[in-house]
Order: C-alpha cells, then sequence, then structure tokens
C-alpha cells in the first residue's frame, strides 16, 4: 500500500441551476444517433498548475455516487445506453453460455493446518461465493463452517481474509461487503460454529494476527471517517490494535502508531516463537520497508527499531531464537535471504541464499527447511535449502506454470501448494518436506482437454532495444493471422505468470489468441525492471505494450484489424494510454478500473499510495510527465478512436469510479459520430475482490461479445445481427 501528498485545490461551483447530468452540451446534442449518448455537462472549469493551464470539465463526477443524485443520474444513463448496445452483439449469448459452463467446475483453495484441523475455501461451481470447511484430519469428513452466500440476496458480501487460531479452536475472519476494501472482523468457535461477540470496524489493508495463546488477536485499522466520506476520503494515520477476545472493540489497546508520520501504514505478525510482535512499516507501493519489533514476552516493552529507514524489502520468513529470516533486496535487486541476531543491537546481515539470476518471489520455512520459490522468464521454479543456506534440490513441478503456498508450521514437515498454468485448472497439492514427494490433494474435473491448446512463450523487442517476454495462448489449429486480446499490467512490482482463467478459455476456445505481455514495470526480473517502469520511466510501460501489438501483427498472429487489448486497475490506465498514443494499431480496447486521472490519483482512498509508482502531482517535474500520458488529459478532439468498453464498480475505493466516469465523458465529447465509447458500471461491486461469480460471468461475456465484435471473431453458436 502506498501514498502521496497534493494539496487539493477548491472545486469552482456549476454554473446554472439545472443538474449537471441533464445539462445539454453542443457536442451531446450532436452524439451519434448509432449510440445517442447521454448529455454530460462540462463545467468551465480550468487551473493552472506550474504555468500549464489545465481543464477538467468533468470533476462533478467524481463525486460519490452513492450521495449525488446528479452522479447516479448519469449513471443510469450511460449503463441504459451501454446495455442496450451490448443487447445487439451476437457472441453475447454464446459466451455467456461457455463461460457458465467453464467456471461450474469444484474449486478449492489452499488448506490451512492449525491444531490438527485442515481449514479451506471450496467452490462447487457456480456459487456466488467460496465457502469455508474444516476437515479434523487430513482425509476427514469435510464440515461447512462459513457459507457468505447467505450474507446477502445478491451474493454480493464476500468471505475475505481469515486465520485459524493457534490451536484451531477459533476461527478469525472478516466480511466484505458490496467489493469495498472496508472489512468487518468477527470470531467463530470452530467446535461449534457459533458466532462470538467480538466484532471489529474500519479494518483496511491490514493483516489478521492471532496472540499465540489464544486470547486475542492483532489487527490495523483506519479512523473511523466522516459522514458521506466512507468509500472517498484518504486512508491515513493506520495503527495497530490488539484485541482481547470477550471484550468491546472501544477497549482494544492501540499497540504501534506513527501519528507525526500519517502517511505511514502498519502490518503486524507475530513471530513462529509467539514472542515477538513483527510490524512492517511502509509509506508507498514500493517494497521499502521499515522493521520494528515489540517483545510480547514483557508487559509494557517498548518498540525496537531493527530496521529504521524505508529503503528495502525486508520480508520476514521465520525465525529460530534471536535468529530472525528475511527475503531482502538490500544489495541485491533480484533479493536474497539473510539472518538477523535480533539479540544483538545492530545486528549485521548474514547471507543464506545468495542472489541468483532469477528473481526471489517469497521464501517459507517449514519442517525446518527453507523453501524458496523463484520467477524464471515469468514461470515458478521452486529450490529448498537447509537453515543454514546449503541447497537440497528443488520441488518437482507437474509443469510449465505457477506454483504458490508451501505455508506452515515451521516443525511440521506437512505443507501444501497450488499449481495451474494457462490450460491448466488450480490442483491443490500436499507435499511431504521430508520426502520430497508432492501428491494431489484436490484435482478439479475439467470441462475441456488441456491438450488441445498451445501455449508458447516469446521474446520481442520494445522501442529501445530491450527484450521483453510474452506469454501467446491458442487453440490448436488456430492460424494466423487471428482476433488476438493482449492483456497487460506493467507497474507496482507486480509479476504476470501463467494462471487459469475460465473466461480467457472461452475466448481461446471460439479461435481468439490471449497473448500476456510482462513489460517493464512488473516485478519478472527483480527491482531494475520495476525501476525501469515507473516513474520518469513509465513510458517504457507503454512503448512495451505497444511493440508487443506490433510482434504480434509483424509475426502473422494477428492482422491489423483484429488486435484488442485489456487492461484493470494501473492496466487500466496502460490502455487508455496507449489508446491515446497509437490509436491506430488496435481494434477495439477494455480498460477496467483505470488510473485516469494522473493529476489527481493521489486525492481519494488508497490514490496517495500510488506516488511510488507514478510520481507527485503538486511537484513540477513530476507534474508534467504525468500530463504528458494522463489517459483524460490526452483525448484529441481530431482522433478517430478504436471502440472502448470501460469498466468500473460503484463500489469501488481502491481507483474510485470518477477516473472511468471522467475518461469516457471526454471521448463521447471529443469523438460523438465515431466508434462505440462505452462504459459498463457494476452495483456491488469494487475493485475485483469479492466480486460473486455471477456478475463476473455477465461482465465477461459482455467484453468478449465487444471485442468480438470489432475484431471480426466468429462466435460459434450466434446468429447473425446488425450492430453498429
Amino acid at each position: 500500500m502506498r501514498h502521496a501528498y497534493l494539496l487539493l485545490l477548491p472545486l469552482l461551483t456549476l454554473a446554472g441551476t439545472q443538474a449537471p447530468a441533464m445539462q445539454a452540451t453542443q457536442a451531446a446534442t450532436a452524439a451519434n444517433p448509432e449510440f445517442d449518448y447521454p448529455a454530460t455537462s462540462r463545467q468551465d472549469l480550468v487551473e493552472t498548475h506550474f504555468g500549464v493551464e489545465v481543464a477538467d470539465p468533468y470533476r462533478w463526477l467524481e463525486n460519490d455516487v452513492r450521495e449525488d443524485s446528479q452522479v447516479r443520474d448519469w449513471v443510469t444513463a450511460q449503463n441504459v445506453v451501454t446495455d442496450a448496445y451490448l443487447g445487439t452483439l451476437p457472441g453475447r449469448d454464446a459466451f455467456k453460455t461457455r463461460i457458465t459452463q467453464l467456471y461450474d467446475y469444484e474449486r478449492f483453495g489452499i488448506p490451512e493446518k492449525k491444531g490438527g484441523r485442515y481449514f479451506y475455501t471450496r467452490n462447487d461451481g457456480l456459487q456466488n461465493q467460496s465457502v469455508l470447511y474444516v476437515r479434523e484430519a487430513l482425509n476427514g469428513e469435510p464440515r461447512l463452517l462459513i457459507d457468505p452466500n447467505s450474507w446477502s440476496k445478491d451474493g454480493a458480501t464476500a468471505l475475505a481474509e481469515w486465520v485459524p487460531s493457534e490451536d484451531g479452536q477459533k476461527l478469525l475472519y472478516s466480511v466484505q461487503d458490496g467489493g469495498t476494501d472496508w472489512r468487518t472482523v468477527k470470531v467463530l468457535d470452530v467446535a461449534t460454529g457459533q458466532l462470538l461477540p467480538d466484532t471489529v470496524e474500519w479494518v483496511k489493508f491490514s493483516n489478521l494476527a492471532w496472540a499465540k495463546d489464544g486470547s486475542g488477536f492483532y489487527y490495523s485499522r483506519f479512523p473511523e471517517p466522516k459522514e458521506g466520506e466512507k468509500f472517498q476520503a484518504l486512508n491515513t494515520d493506520q495503527a495497530i490494535y490488539f484485541h482481547r477476545l470477550g471484550t468491546a472493540q472501544s477497549d482494544d489497546v492501540k499497540i504501534y502508531a506513527t501519528p507525526d508520520q500519517p502517511k505511514r501504514g502498519h502490518f503486524a505478525e507475530v513471530s513462529d516463537d509467539g514472542r515477538w510482535l513483527i510490524v512492517t512499516t511502509s509509506e508507498g507501493t514500493d517494497d521499502k520497508y521499515a522493521i520494528t519489533l515489540i517483545d510480547l514476552s514483557k508487559a509494557g516493552a517498548e518498540p525496537h527499531k531493527l530496521i529504521e529507514r524505508l529503503e528495502n524489502n525486508w520480508s520476514y520468513i521465520g525465525n529460530q531464537g534471536s535468529t530472525f529470516y528475511f527475503a531482502t533486496n538490500k544489495d541485491a535487486p533480484r533479493l536474497r535471504v539473510v539472518t538477523l541476531d535480533v539479540a544483538q543491537p545492530n545486528p549485521t546481515p548474514v547471507e543464506i541464499v545468495a542472489e541468483d539470476k532469477a528473481t526471489l518471489d517469497g521464501a517459507s520455512i517449514v519442517g525446518g527447511t527453507l523453501i524458496a520459490s523463484y520467477l524464471v522468464d515469468a514461470k515458478t521454479e521452486v529450490r529448498r535449502f537447509a537453515l543454514d543456506g546449503t541447497p537440497k534440490g528443488t520441488v518437482s513441478l507437474p509443469g510449465i506454470g505457477t506454483a504458490m503456498g508451501f505455508d506452515g508450521d515451521k516443525g511440521d514437515s506437512e505443507t501444501f501448494f497450488a499449481f495451474t498454468s494457462f490450460a491448466t485448472p488450480t490442483t491443490i497439492y500436499r507435499y511431504d518436506v521430508a520426502t520430497g514427494e508432492a501428491t494431489p490433494w484436490a484435482q478439479p474435473e475439467l470441462k475441456f482437454d488441456p491438450a488441445s491448446f498451445d501455449v508458447s512463450q516469446h521474446f520481442y523487442t520494445s522501442k529501445d532495444g530491450t527484450r521483453v517476454p510474452m506469454f501467446v495462448v491458442k487453440k490448436k489449429g488456430v492460424t494466423g493471422p487471428a482476433p488476438t486480446l493482449l492483456y497487460g499490467y506493467g507497474g507496482f512490482n507486480v509479476s504476470l505468470t501463467p494462471s487459469y482463467s475460465a473466461t480467457r478459455i472461452a475466448w481461446v476456445e471460439q479461435g481468439g489468441v490471449l497473448a500476456v505481455a510482462n513489460l517493464r514495470g512488473g516485478g519478472e526480473y527483480g527491482k531494475a525492471w520495476h525501476d525501469a517502469g515507473r516513474l520518469g520511466n513509465k513510458q517504457n510501460v507503454f512503448d512495451d505494450f505497444i511493440a508487443a501489438g506490433e510482434y504480434l501483427i509483424a509475426q502473422g498472429i494477428t492482422g491489423k484489424d483484429q488486435l484488442a487489448i485489456q487492461g484493470g486497475s494501473n492496466g487500466g490506465l496502460l490502455v487508455g494510454a496507449v489508446v491515446n498514443q497509437r490509436p491506430d494499431l488496435f481494434a477495439a480496447a477494455l480498460p477496467a478500473v483505470g488510473v485516469m486521472d494522473m493529476l489527481r490519483f493521489d486525492r481519494f482512498t488508497a490514490g496517495r499510495y500510488w506516488v511510488d509508482d507514478y510520481g507527485h502531482p503538486s511537484e513540477e517535474a513530476d507534474f508534467k510527465y504525468l500530463l504528458g500520458y494522463s489517459p483524460y488529459h490526452n483525448i484529441d478532439s481530431d482522433v478517430d478512436y478504436p471502440p472502448v468498453l470501460v469498466t468500473t464498480a460503484d463500489t469501488d475505493d481502491r481507483v474510485v469510479p470518477g477516473h472511468s466516469f471522467k475518461y469516457v465523458a471526454a471521448m463521447q465529447h471529443a469523438d460523438p459520430e465515431g466508434a462505440p465509447h462505452l462504459i459498463r458500471i457494476e452495483t456491488r461491486a469494487g475493485h475485483g475482490s469479492g466480486k460473486p461469480t455471477d456478475k463476473i460471468i455477465e461482465e465477461y461475456s459482455d467484453m468478449w461479445a465487444f471485442i468480438a465484435r470489432h475484431t471480426g471473431l466468429d462466435v460459434e453458436g450466434t446468429a447473425e445481427t446488425s450492430a453498429p
């Protein structure tokens, strides 16, 4: 999580007395009759920043749709137009039918073992939310603990984070309503299934950590927002609290806070031996952490600064007494494993596992063994080490793909991991650390044949000569050029690795190609790869994505009028930026929940964290760079833009929907008689997590039908109808 500073400028009063959404403008009255876009009022709002005049005619669309009836009316009107257009698309029903079929298979989460019990999630296929079960033994009878599908009529209330107590007697869990990042934390008695009276509110961006004796738990929370600001106010002054079971939240003890540094966020873990509370502090999205230890064996112990400066990644792996294991990028851009002896006043890192050509992606200590996951050209490789760093071989994986998990108690040789790839749904494996044997624990029955797909990895050259990897997935027998969907993200040190998606398989089954580009800004090759795609280097991300599209065309994988692009969140920004920069290259675009106004992103909810990747709009050099690629500010009325379907949701309090509202309003105004520029606004949904299955199926059916129409994909099982 990360933050930023920018002085909030006052809004100018709207002229006139009509509701903004009802005020027609000259551009709106001339709108394409094929779509008849809703009339969207334009404010006469121009501000000067560092000598540059910047217009923001749609700022009123930043207002919360729950609180502002004018914005709500605009949202309703836009959805009417979008729904009408989507209803004309011939592939919509066929995609919905097939995605539903592909989703309808049993899915399991990675089990967590505590007190001899095994806790895990399961979805029978089409349940809107996965259900939490417990077994008394590895292969015991499953017993239902929590079914969130009963929590709301629309299925939009989800089970979010959950963690069993050390003895497996209690379960701590959080509730996510309508896709919001806010959480309500509750406690369940595992034996009886009864809910305890303990309830904790205003939790966000928090770990949940039990005290080893089960007396209570640690969590991070923000102050309660002012009335009407719950979904838009900046998140500051996060603090760590301890809640003792059986008491009211008002009695919770504040354990750690930095009131003199309100932008800092804090994350609490309890050490393996239960003695230490490990507080990880950050200020932005960069992996730059301070580490503070609190000795839980001494009442009222003062916090001890282990790592004081926010300069490097320090990720706690485990401890053996006073010897703490960390993954760090200090003096190792692709990370290494070190130990620190916290009994020493100024401990010096001791290298256990040196930096490798591959990027260290995570590590854990289970059964006296250090298990480390690496990324090798964006694919997982898992290696084993003794606790002194001596290599002990690798973990044999089922194929080329992504492995996740390997958590557990340091003295227990049993752990679990999940494996997935583009054509392989997630299978859960039990791994015996002592024998090195991995056996399937939960394996799905498939509704398709994975052998009918080709998955390949390509390397292409970006504008500045950088070699960039890209996965390409297609159905065997499909020859190019074919309609292709290119996906990218490129930011925040996030790595795109192979993973199964029922929605993507539905696209590929129809003869479409899927391409996933590992752009700079991600974490595939460590810190240097991330740094090459952020701040003043952000244009590299757009260049990498554009070069990926050009490569796909040059190689005959797709044609000039057959390439669609997709990205969400930071990837939505990516799509918006490249559509502005190369509108001729793309046949259709799907920007989802994107950061579209790069001058005001840091003024809402979690936006202040993102300055680590984007920079500070309040600083002149950053401002000018941000203005140069901001999707909202770089739409030109003299350009023919490709068809665009923007997707967002009314409860997105990560990237507030005003970003998408303003962007699509500007595009409709600039190009009213061109290709369709539409927005699909989901209700009772947020940035993505917790979204119910039925909403996912509907949304992807709409998106795939939209790009199929505009890339020329002939969707089987549909009758051709007239569409603009």
